[in-house]
């Protein structure tokens, strides 16, 4: 049947292919365009037989929005058409799928990865608060990427989008439930303001993984969003679990990831009971983790400082290849410079540097020994660099979190 999902509605100048995502009332599909170009869009296909009246009224909407703005973080709307089945409404086409399945796939996100989102979605987000345009449905599934490499972030489906200025007040439920902000699971009067709440949890979701409130119902949610009970990290309950197996690298990992966590949050506590409560298992964290940083950095270093016949081997095989020459005294100059004692960024960045050489240089050298050597010594680099980035990493939490602790400290000398 047309429109279900599994034939593709026919759409002059378009050649429709592989959908892309079904919601309630429509399903989206990639296309293209017959002429020249050869446009990739994204096709939101609604079925007219399946809208009520709000639903219409939501759509119209919807078209009515995204037809009078244009912003490089927001989907765009580059026409819309209709048959007597079908509105179809031409989408801008992302190929990086959505922010709901990259964090996904990625499990978490870097701290750094986190802050470019958030920063590209609060531009949009302005722009339209600008516009007295509240969008009313924030979630990871409504924000798309623009390509797999370096996405650029893009707010979409509007559906739920009205005008609304500053001071407007709304009763009506919209929007997804984990995502909603409190006026609304309480079900009382809110305002545009109830975005941001939104803007909160998918940053929490992006962090961690999950939202910070996941429930089975309305009266569960709206329970844990009432509660003054601190949205508890699963990092510091992996961390002493994998501390009890014996796994002191994973534990460490894990600490000093905590450590990113609570320290900001000691920062900003204003409450003095709960401020001395993070103070406490800050300075416990700490402890722990510089424990096992002298167990981990022992055996570590054992590992990687073991004599290497293969990449002499490969050195002499690598004469004739002045490039692969190159490569291979670069990654001996950052072994060195570890070795040394030097374990900064310059020597990570050697390491990068080489490694990206190697790997290109690897993808065109033919099946034979010099290419086995070669993979070999890939993978043992590649471990060296993470394991450089992981100290690095561990020393910046440790700092910081001794800096947090002694700020109070410094506060009370500056104050006497």
């Amino acid at each position: 049947m047309a429109g279900s999902g599994w034939a593709p509605p026919r759409l002059d100048g378009f050649i429709l292919t592989e959908r892309l995502g079904t919601g309630t009332y429509a399903t989206v599909y990639k296309a293209y365009r017959k002429r020249d170009t050869r446009e990739v869009v994204a096709i939101k296909c609604v079925s007219k037989r399946s809208l009520n009246r709000a639903s219409v009224e939501n759509l119209l909407t919807e078209i009515e929005i995204l037809k009078t703005i244009r912003h490089p973080h927001i989907v765009e709307l580059k026409d819309f058409q209709w048959d007597s089945d079908h509105i179809y409404l031409i989408m801008e086409f992302c190929a990086g799928g959505d922010l709901s399945r990259f964090i996904r796939m990625r499990r978490i996100l870097p701290e750094k990865v986190a802050r470019v989102f958030l920063q590209q979605l609060a531009c949009a987000l302005k722009f339209l608060h600008d516009h007295n345009i509240s969008h009313l449905d924030l979630k990871p599934q409504n924000i798309l990427l623009s390509t797999p490499e370096n996405p650029q972030l893009k707010l979409a489906d509007f559906g739920f989008a009205q005008y609304m200025s500053p001071w407007d007040e709304k009763h009506v439920l919209r929007g997804s439930p984990l995502y909603m902000a409190p006026e609304m699971v309480c079900r009382q009067q809110y305002d545009a303001r109830v975005d941001l709440w939104s803007v909160g949890v998918i940053l929490y979701e992006a962090l961690f993984g999950r939202p910070p409130f996941a429930s089975r119902s309305f009266a569960e949610l709206e329970e844990k969003i009432r509660s003054d009970r601190a949205v508890e990290t699963d990092l510091v309950v992996e961390a002493v679990k994998k501390d009890q197996e014996g796994d002191a690298s994973a534990a460490l990992s894990l600490y000093c990831k905590a450590l990113e966590y609570f320290v900001p949050a000691l920062h900003y506590e204003s409450d003095a009971r709960r401020k001395e409560a993070i103070r406490a298992k800050v300075g416990q964290y700490i402890s722990r983790a510089e424990e096992l940083k002298a167990l981990v950095t022992s055996s570590s270093k054992k590992l990687l400082q073991r004599e290497n016949p293969a990449r002499e081997l490969l050195k002499e095989m690598a004469k004739d290849k002045p490039r692969l020459c190159a490569a291979l005294e670069m990654a001996s100059a950052a072994i060195a410079k570890e070795e040394e004692g030097k374990d900064d960024g310059d020597t990570l960045e050697l390491y990068q540097r080489s490694l990206g050489e190697l790997l290109l240089l690897l993808a065109a050298e033919p099946a034979g020994r010099r290419r086995e050597l070669l993979h070999a010594e890939i993978q043992t680099l590649m471990s060296r660099a993470e394991y450089l980035k992981d100290q690095m990493k561990m020393r910046e939490a440790q700092s910081m979190g001794k800096e947090a602790l002694a700020e109070p400290v410094r506060s009370a000398c500056t104050l006497q």
